[in-house]
């Protein structure tokens, strides 16, 4: 009998980093299944990277049902999904709470739980969490979105050690300093003010998506195959550059 093809899941596939990690794992010979809550720009990376784009919204315990009832094989969770509402924290609302941690966090939890049984019954798979640079280090004014991500680190820690009987390895990739189109007004929306902005970064420039993607496709793969409760920093040195700032800054 042929071999059957590998299935992977993204989340929050539409754009950015999530739309480079389906590219990526579809080039390494997944089938994809590219989700977003705006349907639109997940059916454009369904029908652009060869896979299928379907509206999800992770946030919704019925939406992501009846999206798992569909799913035949999953070999791959990459949970990707996520929001952020950039605020002091003593003037974040508890709609803001609601907004950032419910897709965030509870979005990863309900995709696992509906998606992780589907892997197990075909003998085991990988999940992937998007967490952040921030979740390590903790970003003022940027309201609970560190705190959502840096929950993504134990829930994936969690996820590793309660499903690894069942064959499912659960891993964190954190990315750091990342261009998307929507970030674009914090790392500026040329490529000559981004140059600038990024010589900040130990290894002299700003990341990609290509390269978050490089990662979560290691952990996807068999390569990483006694990997788990791992996360892998993206960030050209960011998360260990304190001493290196501190010098740039009596500089100034």
């Amino acid at each position: 009998m042929p071999e059957q093809v590998r299935t992977a899941v993204v989340t929050g596939a539409g754009r950015g980093i999530g739309e480079s990690i389906s590219r990526r794992l579809a080039a390494d010979g997944f089938s994809v299944i590219a989700t977003d809550v705006d349907e639109a720009t997940a059916a454009a990376t369904g029908e652009a990277i060869g896979g299928v784009g379907r509206r999800l919204d992770v946030k919704d315990p019925d939406d992501v049902a009846a999206f798992a009832a569909d799913v035949e094989r999953c070999d791959v969770l990459v949970n990707n999904a996520g929001v952020w509402r950039f605020t002091p924290l003593l003037g974040t609302s508890p709609d803001d709470f609601r907004h950032v941690m419910e897709t965030n966090v509870l979005g990863t939890l309900l995709c696992t739980q509906a998606l992780a049984p589907i892997m197990a019954r075909g003998g085991g798979g990988s999940i992937v969490n998007l967490t952040s640079l921030t979740a390590r280090a903790i970003t003022p004014f940027v309201g609970v979105y560190s705190a959502s991500k840096a929950a993504i680190i134990a829930l994936t820690i969690q996820t590793a050690l309660e499903l690894a009987s069942d064959g499912i390895r659960a891993n964190a990739v954190g990315p750091g300093f990342i261009p998307t189109p929507g970030t674009l007004d914090t790392y500026g929306a040329d490529e000559e003010t981004q140059r600038a902005r990024g010589k900040i970064v130990p290894l002299g420039r700003y990341g990609t998506s290509a390269e978050v993607a490089d990662a979560v496709a290691w952990f996807a793969s068999h390569e990483s195959r006694y990997v788990t409760g791992q996360v892998l920093f993206v960030d050209g040195g960011v998360s260990e550059a304190t001493v290196p700032f501190l010098f740039q800054a009596q500089s100034r």
